[in-house]
């Protein structure tokens, strides 16, 4: 029998199952860990615990720092779309409704969804291993020591500056995808702008921008939320560092992923 469960651990099934169950067990201990944290968080805010210049110079740091990246992969993503897209409606006779269905889409999915997946990979991997340097170095736990709360120190400003500056990002992304997207529209299908701005109104509704600026607030501090979390468990000195800047992006791609997924079954189903 001994032998038996010795080829079976040194199959390659056993080994994938095995890591399986380890990165699922850490999902769970990790998913537990945002929970706690967040919830401290979210009383600190409540309390007003805010610290207002760490605060702007988080918001400086969410938004206008990532704004160049995230317009570039929102904007390239609009006309890669449009570019395929205008061509063919127009030859089946659809050019007058290119315009709504890119608006449509652009801001339900692909100014919020890039935007995040932008956010995520400069803001997010930066939150994350800045405070895991802080960790591993005990910086936090000097803070602890001072008397001072880590939590509402590190996380507070910058869950918060998440909340607050995402809806702004998505809003700029969304008109600049929407803009390439008519003058991508004019130059590979020949579509007038008066024939694609026409159609922008047709089918957008005040529910589909309530649902994008709601959609970026939950993105923004779940982003943020996420990568100090990660961050703030971090150890194991120069690795441990590494480590939870991949778990960060990780984790944040697969939770707004699913966020998004919820609103979607929640407001268009």
């Amino acid at each position: 029998m001994s032998v038996l469960q010795k080829y079976l651990k040194q199959s390659a099934t056993y080994k994938v199952i095995s890591h399986f169950l380890v990165i699922f067990a850490d999902f769970l201990e990790t998913l537990g860990k945002i929970a706690q944290i967040g919830f401290h968080t979210l009383m600190c805010i409540l309390k007003g615990e805010i610290d207002c210049k760490e605060l702007v110079m988080q918001c400086e740091r969410f938004g206008v720092s990532s704004l160049p990246i995230t317009l570039s992969i929102v904007g390239m993503t609009s006309i890669i779309v449009a570019s395929q897209v205008a061509n063919e409606m127009v030859k089946q006779g659809g050019g007058n409704f290119v315009g709504l269905l890119m608006t449509i889409l652009i801001v339900r999915e692909v100014g919020v969804i890039m935007s995040g997946f932008a956010i995520i990979s400069m803001i997010g991997s930066s939150l994350a291993s800045e405070i895991a340097t802080m960790r591993v170095t005990e910086q936090v736990d000097a803070i602890d020591v001072l008397g001072v709360d880590s939590i509402r120190y590190l996380f507070v400003p910058r869950v918060l500056s998440g909340a607050i500056m995402m809806p702004f990002i998505v809003i700029l992304s969304s008109v600049i995808g929407v803009l390439l997207g008519a003058v991508t529209s004019d130059m590979f299908a020949g579509l007038s702008y008066r024939a694609y701005f026409d159609s922008v109104w047709l089918g957008l509704f005040m529910k589909d921008l309530g649902v994008c600026l709601l959609k970026a607030i939950v993105f923004g501090a779940t982003i943020a939320l996420i990568s100090c979390t990660c961050g703030y468990n971090a150890s194991g000195g120069a690795k441990g560092v590494g480590l939870a800047t991949t778990k960060a992006v990780v984790w944040s791609f697969i939770a707004i992923v699913i966020w998004d997924m919820i609103f979607a079954v929640l407001f268009f189903f």
